[in-house]
């Protein structure tokens, strides 16, 4: 008893103190996170404020936004929609391959990123399996802008099932069968009873998976054929400018894509710690 005591109040810790555990932490963030933008920074010093407006401004960059943002959105809504349906299922339900359906939500993680994007590049192009289907019937996904989307929802779906999976199974199955006991239907029970519950974790999943895709190059330059103003994304703008030995560019480029994906995981927090608060204070 006096054993759990103490290590309920600390005195007793398996891993080191506060202060070798805070200093490790805070090493390892400045080498992988924090060393990284220093230096992103550090090439955008050598620009001054109308050079970095004109690149960042430019006609074929400012292209490039629109075409990642926009499939960006489209690859997260689809990934909003079927990522809570398969969290879902492998929650709610037994059936045989389950096992093998929840290793596989983790495929794009192992998979790498260029061997997806090749392999969707030959199932989707005309002479493929799922392109000589969909072309007779006038619709073309490789070397388009739905070619991007897709390649997209693919590297980024783990992140919505795995962030609503855990709230998933922490709610038990009980909850819904008593609204539903009570004379709620089933739409009624999952909009008023589930998915309060599981909305933060859906939103921060699907922000995620946003974000994941804003980066995301080497699945999609295989499939989105790169043609300038139509299929270019902005990860592609940078390598280009690598390519030419242009790092004050390319670091210009990729401080916009930071600069987004920064402030929308910051709008997400600050929203996710108002909805709990909220959500606690009306218990209370």
């Amino acid at each position: 008893m006096s054993q759990l005591a103490s290590w309920r109040t600390g005195s007793t810790r398996v891993l080191p103190g506060f202060g070798l555990s805070m200093g490790i932490s805070v090493l390892f963030i400045s080498l992988v996170l924090l060393l990284p933008i220093t230096g992103l920074f550090g090439q955008l010093s050598e620009l001054s404020l109308a050079e970095y407006w004109a690149i960042i401004t430019e006609g074929r960059v400012v292209a490039s936004y629109m075409v990642t943002i926009g499939a960006a959105a489209v690859a997260a809504l689809i990934n909003a929609v079927f990522g809570l349906l398969l969290a879902w299922v492998l929650v709610r339900y037994e059936f045989p391959g389950k096992r093998l359906l929840d290793a596989l939500m983790d495929l794009p993680f192992a998979l790498p990123t260029a061997v997806a994007g090749i392999t969707l590049a030959t199932l989707y192009a005309s002479s493929g399996w799922m392109g000589q289907l969909l072309e007779p019937l006038g619709f073309q996904v490789a070397y388009t802008w739905v070619g991007i989307a897709l390649a997209m929802a693919f590297t980024s779906i783990p992140f919505v099932v795995r962030t609503v999976q855990p709230v998933l199974e922490d709610l038990p199955a009980e909850v819904d069968e008593a609204a539903m006991s009570l004379g709620a239907t089933d739409g009624v029970a999952f909009r008023r009873v589930i998915m309060p519950h599981i909305w933060p974790a859906l939103v921060t999943g699907t922000g995620l998976a946003f974000v994941r895709s804003l980066g995301e190059f080497g699945a999609i330059i295989f499939i989105a054929g790169n043609m300038p103003y139509e299929t270019e994304i902005t990860a592609l703008m940078i390598f280009v400018k690598l390519q030419e030995y242009d790092y004050a560019g390319a670091s210009a480029i990729a401080s916009v894509v930071l600069f987004v994906s920064l402030a929308l995981l910051l709008a997400i927090n600050i929203w996710q710690g108002r909805f709990v608060r909220r959500l606690h204070g009306g218990k209370g």
